[in-house]
């Protein structure tokens, strides 16, 4: 039984043997050598394990293949067969030279190499050099190379491979055909790896596969690589929750948990969750990678139709959750999901950045009542803080009756005076609900709305459309024009405060009101005459739900 990695096993030996993915350049090669037109020095770019260093030898072999018989000539089909073709395979052939320029970088080193160029091939027909990350030559390697690689001799051809190709001099660069060779998509590269399974024999789930595919990257290598380790793993039979316990993925059971938990504006739910796939020791970037593809698949099931098929995974849950959030929130929890990938790395430790991801998605919600949130104040009141309060708890503003207006104008409003009580009940989420919530009123005449807001982005013209259609199911008809302005103490002299501003003013009343009361409390005075008793600030807060 062999003992080849099946990386090694299943590589690539001619340009029709599963080059996954690289179609464009097989293309140009293939007719390059039926038509005898070669170049002399080649490069090929591209991330790791996307054939590389498999092309190059298929090129030497294509080069140098004397077929069968020994008649043969350069071909973009080698035989495979003849002895140059076997020699390059199992890699003795003397004129294919693979040299990593990593540890050979030097200026002597490029010399030796290009002394040895002008003798003549000794077994082949061509003398063929393949230089393997050749970013990493110093700039006098790079330099002392020129004129070889403009003007080789006649039996020299040169194979550059590099997966950082802005570090190479514009002068190799021109002298060179430069074939950027593509990352491989999951769904080619969990075809191939099922290929590969089959003539080994051995089973697999599809989804297992998909998971494999993702994993990798784009890069069959490692995808080859996993693969070997998923065999391992699962004795065999490659089953999906093996293989997601092998890679630290979260299951999808638990991000259908999580937008469930958004949807119902439970914070305490998100967090347990959160802690149980700390407790399973899963990749939070993971999670949040496939946290952002789930919001993905869900806005596509609600934009376009028939997107989402029964025999699909997840499809049922992908369908509820679609009609269950928004689709403006769906759009916000993706951007919150990639963005937070992106600064774990920055987080405390990774724990705390996914929880505070998922808190953030909560926090950017539409305002609305929060689920299982029945609190109550401790106490009534204190009498002297609740005649500070100069402005309702809860907008006064009630919009006009639109079911009775025979007789009447279609806007029933003149003038809008009240703004910061009409932005808080318009039917809004999102960012168009921050911006009526977060703007100040300059003007309005009847026709034109002008308001004020401090925050450049909240200003974009979808939010403003949106807005103004809020207003016309309100029967107010207004074109609405938003300036930029910095919020002074100025401006809020002049025009008063935002929606926002108030209601976060009569939270901190309401929280002065349990304090003065709690303090109010013989309990609490007795404790402290008696005790030196202190209250600890901002310790104080409501009862909610069933606490007593």
């Amino acid at each position: 039984m062999s003992t080849q990695v099946l990386a090694r096993k299943y590589r690539p030996r001619s340009f029709t043997d599963g080059l996954v993915g690289q179609e464009h350049v097989v293309k140009a090669l293939t007719h390059a050598l039926e038509s005898q037109r070669l170049h002399h020095a080649y490069l090929f770019t591209g991330t790791r394990g996307v054939g590389k260093t498999t092309l190059a030898r298929i090129l030497a072999k294509s080069l140098n293949c004397r077929g069968v018989d020994g008649e043969g000539g350069v071909t973009a089909y080698p035989c495979g067969r003849c002895a140059a073709c076997t020699a390059i395979d199992a890699g003795r052939f003397v004129d294919y030279i693979e040299m990593d320029a990593a540890s050979n970088r030097s200026v002597e080193d490029m010399s030796a190499l290009l002394d040895r160029a002008v003798y003549a091939p000794t077994a082949g027909r061509y003398k063929v050099y393949m230089i393997d990350e050749v970013h990493m030559l110093t700039s006098t390697a790079f330099n002392s190379m020129l004129k070889t690689l403009e003007e080789p001799p006649e039996h020299v051809k040169f194979i550059l491979a590099t997966t950082d190709p802005q570090k190479i001099p514009v002068t190799i660069l021109s002298r060179c055909l430069q074939f950027n060779l593509k990352q491989m998509s999951a769904t080619s590269t969990a075809q191939h790896l099922a290929h590969v399974l089959k003539l080994e024999g051995m089973q697999a789930e599809e989804n297992a596969l998909k998971l494999i595919a993702r994993a990798a990257k784009g890069s069959m290598r490692d995808a080859l690589s996993l693969t070997d380790q998923a065999i391992a793993f699962c004795s065999g039979n490659i089953s999906e929750p093996a293989v997601r316990e092998m890679l630290g993925a979260v299951d999808t059971g638990y991000l259908v948990e999580i937008l469930e938990a958004l949807a119902a504006r439970n914070g305490k739910q998100l967090l347990e969750i959160a802690d149980r796939i700390n407790t399973r020791a899963i990749g939070f970037e993971t999670a949040l990678a496939d946290l952002a593809a789930l919001s993905y698949r869900i806005a596509l099931a609600q934009t376009i139709s028939g997107t989402v098929h029964e025999e699909m995974a997840d499809a049922q849950a992908i369908t509820r959750l679609a009609s269950l959030l928004a689709p403006e929130d769906i759009q916000l929890f993706y951007s919150i999901a990639v963005k937070g990938a992106q600064e774990i790395a920055w987080a405390p430790d990774p724990a705390t950045g996914f929880a505070m991801t998922l808190l953030r998605m909560l926090a950017f919600l539409p305002d609305q009542e929060m689920a299982a949130t029945d609190s109550k104040p401790l106490l009534k009141p204190a009498a002297n803080v609740a005649a500070r309060l100069t402005v309702p708890l809860k907008p006064s503003f009630s919009p006009p009756n639109l079911d009775n207006r025979a007789g009447q104008e279609k806007n029933t409003f003149q003038t809008i005076e009240d703004w910061p009580s009409l932005a808080a009940t318009l039917p809004i989420t999102g960012f168009a609900r921050q911006l009526a919530t977060q703007s100040l009123l300059v003007s309005d005449d009847g026709a034109l709305l002008t308001l004020s807001v401090s925050i450049k982005n909240l200003a974009e013209q979808v939010n403003i459309n949106k807005l103004a259609a809020a207003l016309k199911k309100m029967g107010i008809e207004r074109k609405i024009q938003v300036q930029i302005e910095s919020t002074t103490e100025q401006s809020v002299q002049k025009m008063g405060k935002t929606a926002y501003q108030i209601e976060q003013d009569n939270r901190l009343l309401e929280k002065e009101m349990l304090e003065q009361n709690v303090l109010k409390d013989p309990l609490v005075q007795q404790l402290v005459q008696e005790f030196d008793a202190v209250i600890v600030p901002g310790s104080i807060k409501p009862l909610t739900g069933d606490s007593k």
